[in-house]
Order: C-alpha cells, then structure tokens, then sequence
C-alpha cells in the first residue's frame, strides 16, 4: 500500500479545524468517552451533545447508573435510537462497580469482555480516552483510506485489513514504533472524513490531503461497484418501535395494551412484531395484571 496521507499534514489540520465536543476536554474519565462512543454509534454529533452532557452529571461513574433501572436508563435514553445500546450500557455499569472499582479497564482485550462493548468502541477508548496507539476505525476513516490511498470514492465493505491499513498510516518515532502523537493523529483522520472527505461531498479545495490524494489524481472517478443503499426510517419496524416506547418513556407506570395500540395504529401486525421484539430484547416487560412497563418498572 502506497502511503499517500502524510501523518503531520493531518494533525497540523486537526489543530485549528477540530470541533470543541465536550468529550475530548482533558477532564473526562474514559467511562464518560465510553458514554459518548456509545451514543455516538449511528447517531450524529449534534443529536448527542446535549444527551451525552445530562448522562455525564447524573451519572459521573458506573456506580451511579448501576443502581437505576434498566427501564430509567432506557428513558434517559430518549429519542437517540437504537435502544439496546441503552441497556446494554447499563449492563456495563454494573460489571465496571462492581468488578473494576468504577473504572474502565485500559486494555481493549478487557474492554471486549464487557456487556455491549465490541471491537470499534474498546479500540475509540483504548486510543481517546488513555492515549494507546490502537487503529480505529469508524466509516469515516474508511472513506478517507479508501480515496486518499487507493483512489476510490467510497469504500468497500468493513473488513480486518481496514485496521491493518490504518496503523500502516501512523505517524513513526525514529525506530519504527507508532509517534506519541499518534493518538491525536487517529482523531484528526476520523475529523477529516466527517467535515471535509465526506459522503455526501469531497470538500477537496478545502483538503489537507488534496495535494496527494490518489483519488484526485485519477480525476476523482465515480463509484464502479453496486448502488449504495440508503436506510430509510419512516415506516420501518424502527420507528414502531421507538413509538411504543416513546409511551413508556413519557409515563411514570405501566400501561394497558391499548395504549401501546394507539401509538402505532396505521399497521397492526406491525405494531404486534414491534411490541414483541421490544419483550424479546427484554426492553419492556408484562406485569402480572398484564400491563406493560419499561423493564425493572413492573
């Protein structure tokens, strides 16, 4: 593989281009980075500041959350989607009180033993939160990889040798092993594909990298492979569910079904698929007088 992103180049652009996210003040805790990777997980930026920043005062440490019901946790959770992600955080919380002293281990090996932490978020920790020099890598440094060093405009599917190719990336001290700035050098990679190398627009005037990209040098040819799919939500068994929710969320209690009925009512079968994804992912749950609640609220 061709190096063609010079590591100074990237972090001289980080410097002045960053955006001031409250996770990346240097008095955060990695659980409070951990909180932020975990809202950040198909979610944008400006949808989880705010949450991220009502998260962190109430729940300074795992201890903290641990001791709250999944089904208040879920309600904190609000409109950011993708739920399970709030339940398995609070799964999360109770391993860190009680088997780490309410901190989170620095070690991605361990991060991975942990309740919803998978290979991305422990790599994004290990790296923003305690400095490793660990590739990570999310879609945007996939795009920036994918144009920069081998010249196409969008990238392929997710696979082991992305993590591979992005450590090739590192800035190196003089006997070959990753610079201490490599760390600030992983974020600026990622900044640069969610500001200026996007998906919607290649900013390529704008570009540090312009001068090397190897994808402006082919004269920035179109995608050749399959249509790229475009997820949508109105309608989906995403947005039943987020609906039914949305009345367990807003209430102090548990409901009748025909609460939940009327929160859904344009597909009926729909809402019934909906309702029992949301029993099976252990969300909510049935009383004993049949009435639905969030989990550890019956």
């Amino acid at each position: 593989m061709t190096v063609s992103v010079p590591p100074a180049t990237v972090v001289d652009w980080f410097g002045p281009h960053k955006r001031d996210l409250p996770w990346r003040s240097p008095n955060v805790s990695a659980w409070h980075v951990l909180i932020s990777e975990i809202m950040l997980q198909q979610t944008p930026v400006v949808r989880v500041v705010e949450p991220w920043t009502r998260w962190v005062q109430r729940w300074p440490v795992p201890s903290a959350m641990a001791v709250e019901s999944v089904g208040e946790v879920v309600r904190a959770w609000g409109k950011l989607g993708y739920p399970r992600r709030a339940m398995r955080l609070h799964e999360c919380s109770k391993v860190l009180a009680e088997q780490y002293d309410d901190v989170v281990p620095p070690d991605v090996e361990t991060m991975l033993t942990l309740p919803g932490i998978g290979d991305y978020t422990a790599r994004a920790v290990a790296c923003f939160a305690y400095g490793q020099s660990v590739p990570v890598v999310d879609v945007n440094v996939r795009r920036v990889v994918a144009r920069a060093v081998h010249g196409r405009q969008h990238p392929g599917n997710p696979a082991r040798r992305d993590l591979a190719e992005t450590e090739a990336l590192f800035p190196r001290s003089a006997d070959g092993s990753p610079a201490p700035e490599t760390p600030v050098f992983s974020a600026a990679l990622m900044e640069l594909g969610a500001l200026v190398c996007t998906a919607r627009e290649a900013r390529c005037e704008i570009c540090p990298l312009e001068p090397t990209c190897e994808w402006v040098r082919l004269g920035r040819p179109a995608h050749e492979g399959p249509a790229r799919k475009v997820q949508k939500f109105e309608g989906t068994d995403r947005q039943a569910r987020g609906r039914l929710l949305d009345v367990l969320r807003n209430t102090s209690g548990p409901v009748e079904r025909t609460a939940l009925d009327l929160a859904w009512e344009r597909d009926p079968g729909q809402r019934a698929r909906a309702l029992d994804s949301l029993l099976v992912d252990g969300l909510i749950e049935v009383t004993d007088d049949g009435l639905f609640a969030l989990a550890g609220e019956g």
